[in-house]
């Protein structure tokens, strides 16, 4: 990027508290010939997504780099994910979530929902049913949103009728909505969540 003539770049990762990738790209940073802001995202798929956007739409109308590196910490700060899986079992194998809470949620038979609090994956609340927690996860969704412009993502692991189904009774019930996409996880996600997840992610649209 440097040799093509940037004179800066800004460079946006998943949470530190989940992955080593920001440490590289701090270590590359200080290798390279023009500044480099690394911004932690403190999140994961389009929790990091939606402050790459911002931090592209800033650069795109010619704001200098730290303009650019504020409106992707704003994005940030105002971002809220959900999500729910239908066994903590993945989680737990991969490091992302406490083995205690694994097997209370396998002992009990529970649905969990999760969110992403301080960059880590945290269980929320406990749901009998898969269908009361998918209801529950677009109250929390409704509740994030509240009156004002949002855009919200809907993602899902080979859940798409599922994932359809609940962005369509979103349209209907956030007022302030602007953009709604429904998206499939990648497999670097997918591998920690398992088949059948459903995550929400809300953000503002007018920061």
């Amino acid at each position: 990027m440097a040799a093509a003539g940037a004179t800066a770049i800004v460079s946006i990762h998943l949470s530190g508290e989940m992955s080593g990738t920001i440490e590289s790209a701090r270590a590359a940073a200080r290798e390279a010939p023009v500044p480099v802001a690394v911004i932690d995202s403190r999140s994961i798929a389009m929790g990091l997504g939606y402050p790459v956007l911002a931090a592209a739409r800033a650069a795109a109308g010619g704001a200098p780099m730290e303009e650019v590196v504020s409106a992707a910490n704003r994005c940030i700060s105002a971002t809220r994910s959900f999500f729910y899986v239908d066994t903590l079992d993945y989680l737990r194998r991969s490091g992302r979530i406490g083995t205690a809470a694994s097997l209370v949620g396998s002992a009990l038979m529970i649905k969990p929902l999760l969110h992403i609090t301080s960059g880590r994956i945290s269980l929320l609340e406990k749901v009998r049913t898969a269908s009361r927690a998918i209801a529950r996860l677009e109250d929390l969704a409704v509740e994030a949103a509240g009156d004002r412009p949002v855009n919200v993502a809907v993602q899902h692991l080979g859940a798409r009728e599922r994932a359809e189904g609940l962005a369509e009774r979103l349209s209907k019930r956030v007022p302030g909505l602007g953009e709604l996409r429904v998206v499939e996880v990648g497999a670097v996600i997918g591998v920690h969540v398992g088949p059948g997840m459903l995550g929400l992610t809300v953000t503002p649209s007018d920061i």
